[in-house]
């Protein structure tokens, strides 16, 4: 028997006695101790009652020891349990536990909440089965708290994001038009973070002009499910005009009644007074010409031309700002999310191995893996979009790529859809990443499926083209312009302008995450090539992408090596910043059968190597606080030159100049991939960094993983 002052808060799972008569007590510590679980016995009620805690598995109790007691103390603690803990009771009685014979266990079952009663006498194996019965729902409990506890750090890593962003986040219930609102968002609206402020309160601020304007829209919202977006006048509290750009979702209940709103809104002002400004210079050099060309008709044709061209160099500087700061608001989220789906992916492949016998576990498990891998797919559009994705630029015969896909892009289109493919023979290579590429197509195909309800033709073509100057941003030299056509709805104008918009879509909710033709256009741009996009209503759509054509012939893959395999054992230092992702990797690594060393910066790594310890390699993150990774692999190259280090990273772009040849682990990564990277350090290997830091290694599956993701890529948004 282990005694209540013997064993501090440990922190493990205990059961928790109080058996004061006969030897019940010896009994249960004994059967207790079989199932595998350690125990406390109390010596009193009164201690039972203040030894309770989250790390008590499981009480056990004799009903003569209990039934005329106060139970006050007991019935406290169960009340307060946090949500997620429901501790099991398990009651010695003499008289079971119907209250036609023992009309007290009414009484214990409602102080005790969830309860077990075992009659006596009874065999030692029930009372053992009734143990691990008990243990293992309790087991489910500590894990709903772990849980938790990661949805709550995501919530928190979310409201930064929107800190960070200058994002105001609000919530409208549209029943009882209740609504809550950040303090950023309060002040957007002129209110300190301390103001009550009603959905009323913010119609009022919005300008009489914009008022029917913004209640329209919210309307059509509601009515239709599509996105809220506008752009309004705002009148603070002290009489002063703003400007202010808001988005929302509309959310539906399991009926698909309209339930409530939820966006973000955003101070335009600055924004808005630029473009004023703007607009009156513009609006004043018009004059200035209009009146030079009163006096000199001459110069009257030439002088409209450059006011023309510099309006549309004003337009595109705006845009490529608006574009460039999304993008790198974006791709900080997604290096972000990267790094929780690491910890997640992790987590959950090792728990995969613990519940391996467990249909029902596995089966949550792998509903849990699929979802954490969408989020990984979605990190890789972000990262497309921000422009921050690894390319493998290389020579690829896109004739030869577009015949491999044929099978899957018909599979993925459906038989209702006849594809067409026009490949002309004897075209030049492309300078592409074919990974990305084939990504691009297979999501250009599904849009122009969705185009087409009733089925239709889709077409696939190759030519060469030839651009002479500077024409709309590309290059002079020659081109490869691969061609996707459909018979679809087709787009309007208005549509086709924000068609390659991020986040914009015509989809209803749920159906699109509106990056689909952002990331291609990103990785056209990326490849010094450009998307061009043409439509018409009741026609159809095409959506033509201009690759850069090459001399060099396109390079055939080298014969598979046999995999090399590192042998387990290895003492590794691992080096993050993040206490979550370095938990989660060393579980790996020392689940492999590796001995593990710690560091949570690049300094404590240098100490633990100038302290004489062996290491057979080092696993570094990328972006630490104070030193970088590259920065302590070249510190720890200085010492210890032969030194095996693997670089981790959540993107690939690394600041211009960092020169550092090194193998690189591409977040979130699994432990295959982590054992890979391992033996490939141990044999000498390494990533080679092709021209500037932006093209590097891709951590983009190839075609074969394609076909078991179409459905995924298949949200990528499509303009109708």
């Amino acid at each position: 028997m282990v005694g209540i002052a013997a064993i501090p808060n440990s922190g493990k799972p205990r059961a928790l006695i109080y058996t004061p008569a006969g030897r019940d007590a010896s009994v249960a510590v004994s059967l207790i101790d079989e199932a595998g679980l350690e125990s406390i016995a109390a010596a009193d009620l009164s201690t039972f009652a203040s030894s309770l805690s989250d790390d008590i598995a499981l009480g056990v109790l004799t009903e003569e020891a209990v039934r005329s007691s106060d139970l006050k103390a007991i019935a406290s603690w169960v009340s307060a349990q946090p949500s997620w803990s429901d501790l099991p009771f398990i009651v010695l009685t003499m008289r079971g536990g119907g209250p036609e014979r023992n009309p007290s266990a009414a009484r214990l079952s409602e102080v005790l909440g969830n309860v077990t009663f075992l009659e006596r006498p009874f065999h030692p194996t029930s009372f053992i089965s009734i143990i691990r019965t008990a243990l293992k729902g309790r087991h489910r409990q500590y894990e709903a708290r772990a849980q938790l506890e990661a949805l709550s750090e995501g919530e928190r890593r979310l409201q930064t994001a929107l800190v960070a962003g200058r994002l105001g986040a609000w919530e409208l219930e549209l029943s009882s038009k209740a609504l809550s609102v950040s303090p950023t968002c309060k002040e957007i609206f002129g209110r300190g973070a301390d103001d009550d402020v009603t959905y009323d309160d913010l119609i009022e601020s919005i300008h009489p002009e914009d008022r029917p304007v913004v209640e329209a829209r919210l309307r059509q919202t509601i009515d239709t499910g599509r996105d809220y977006s506008i752009e309004h006048r705002t009148i603070w509290p002290d009489g002063s005009l703003h400007w202010t750009e808001v988005h929302a979702q509309l959310y539906t209940d399991r009926y698909g009644s309209a339930r409530k709103l939820v966006g973000v809104c955003s101070d335009i002002t600055t924004r808005k007074t630029a473009e004023d400004d703007l607009r009156r210079l513009n609006e004043t050099l018009e004059e200035r010409v209009k009146e030079r060309t009163r006096e000199v008709n001459t110069a009257h044709q030439t002088l409209l031309e450059e006011v023309a061209q510099r309006e549309r160099a004003e337009e595109q500087l705006r845009q490529s700002q608006k574009m460039e700061a999304i993008g790198q608001l974006t791709g900080g989220v997604a290096h972000d999310f990267n790094n929780l789906l690491m910890v997640v992916l992790g987590n959950l492949e090792l728990l995969g191995k613990h519940v391996a016998g467990d249909a029902k576990a596995m089966r949550l498990v792998d509903g849990a893996l699929q979802g954490a891998r969408r989020g990984a797919a979605l990190t890789q559009r972000l990262l497309a979009f921000a422009r921050q994705q690894d390319l493998q630029v290389r020579p690829v015969d896109l004739a030869e790529l577009v015949t491999g896909m044929h099978d899957l892009l018909q599979r993925s289109v459906g038989s209702s859809i006849n594809i067409e493919t026009i490949l002309p023979a004897a075209l030049p290579p492309a300078l592409v990443d074919a990974n990305q590429l084939e990504l691009a197509l297979l999501n250009l195909a599904v849009n122009a499926r969705d185009a087409m309800p009733e089925g239709g033709r889709l077409a696939i073509s190759l030519r060469e083209e030839q651009v002479i100057g500077n024409d709309g941003g590309l290059g002079e030299g020659s081109y490869l312009v691969l061609a996707v056509a459909d018979s679809g709805t087709g787009m309007d104008a208005e549509t086709l302008k924000k068609a390659v918009d991020p986040f914009f879509s015509t989809k209803e909710v749920g159906k699109g995450t509106g990056l689909g033709l952002s990331m291609i256009h990103g990785l056209a741009v990326q490849l010094n090539g450009a998307l061009v996009l043409t439509s018409e209503l009741g026609i159809g759509t095409t959506a033509e992408l201009w690759l850069p054509a090459t001399e060099r012939p396109p390079e055939r893959p080298a014969e598979e090596l046999p995999a090399l395999e590192a042998s387990p054992g290895l003492k590794i230092l691992l080096v993050d910043g993040d206490t979550l992702i370095a938990m989660s990797s060393a579980d790996m690594l020392e689940d492999l059968g590796h001995d593990v060393v710690e560091a949570n910066s690049g300094s404590e790594a240098l100490a633990l190597i100038r302290s004489g310890q062996h290491f057979d390699l080092m696993i570094t993150d990328y972006s630490m606080p104070g030193m970088t990774g590259a920065q302590l692999a070249q510190s720890a190259r200085n010492m210890l030159p032969t030194l095996p280090i693997v670089l981790a990273t959540g993107y690939a772009e690394l600041p211009a100049g960092t020169d550092i040849d090194l193998p690189r682990l591409g977040k979130p990564y699994n432990q295959a991939q982590l054992a890979k990277e391992i033996t490939k350090a141990i044999a000498g290997e390494t990533t080679p960094i092709l021209g500037s830091s932006r093209i590097a290694t891709a951590s983009v599956p190839r075609l074969a993983e394609a076909d078991d993701r179409r459905d995924e890529i298949g949200d990528g948004v499509r303009v109708i």
